[in-house]
């Protein structure tokens, strides 16, 4: 069975997008990127990978041919407005997969169908630990309402990307035995 990304790729730091999108060219994995705005870095890394992967065959396939294969990565751009593209990703995932995403709403709706989820600091979210997130956000959402609180998520450093590639391997080699 092929292995399928499902990604809220608006909100990934480019850092994470370029360790996806270097993973899904390398084995060929499908994946969608969905976002509210064209994102040229996946644009652009959809075309290498069609040009590289039709390459081989210039020579020995007719130009109608050559013209069928394409990347396995997708970009899908949403009208704007609240949970879009979030909308749209819960609309097109289907299990066995993997969705990544720091959005805990839409991380809930995904699990509920049965796909696997990480968010971008490489924490797995589950059924388990899931309703505890939302309660969390929930909270933190009416102190911010209440000017008591204000959410200040730490910065992406080099050892934050590299525990999102590790969790990013660990989840892959995880979806690809189930």
């Amino acid at each position: 069975m092929e292995t399928r990304l499902y990604l809220d790729a608006d909100s990934l730091p480019v850092k994470h997008r370029e360790i996806i999108i270097r993973r899904c060219m390398r084995e060929n994995i499908v994946a969608f990127f969905v976002a509210d705005r064209d994102l040229p870095d996946v644009r652009s890394a959809i075309r290498e990978h069609t040009i590289l992967l039709r390459k081989p065959y210039r020579t020995v396939l007719p130009p109608e041919e050559i013209r069928k294969i394409k990347s396995t990565m997708s970009m899908t751009v949403v009208e704007g407005g609240t949970n879009a593209a979030d909308d749209r990703i819960v609309e097109i995932a289907l299990p066995p997969a993997l969705c990544i995403t720091h959005d805990i709403p839409l991380a809930e709706r995904l699990i509920a169908k049965g796909i696997m989820v990480i968010d971008d600091r490489g924490n797995v979210l589950n059924e388990n630990n899931i309703r505890e997130r939302m309660s969390i956000r929930e909270t933190q959402k009416e102190f911010r309402e209440m000017g008591i609180f204000s959410d200040r998520q730490k910065h992406f450093d080099e050892r934050t990307v590299q525990q999102f590639a590790n969790a990013f391997d660990r989840a892959l080699s995880l979806l690809r035995t189930r």
